[in-house]
């Protein structure tokens, strides 16, 4: 079973399309692309705000 969650986004085109264009000069797909921007942004939020507590739920 696949322990990633699945989550639909909806985005206007030209971001999609920026992103489409970042993650091949990357090197990456567009969903690694986005988990990298997001991931980013979590770091940059938690140097400014502190930590985020996240209890996983048992699945």
């Amino acid at each position: 079973m696949d322990k990633l969650k699945r989550v639909t986004l909806r985005i206007p085109q030209t971001m999609q399309s920026k992103i489409q264009y970042t993650a091949q000069y990357n090197c990456r797909s567009e969903n690694k692309e986005i988990e990298m921007a997001i991931k980013r942004y979590l770091i940059d939020f938690e140097r400014l705000h502190g930590n985020i507590e996240t209890n996983p739920q048992k699945e």
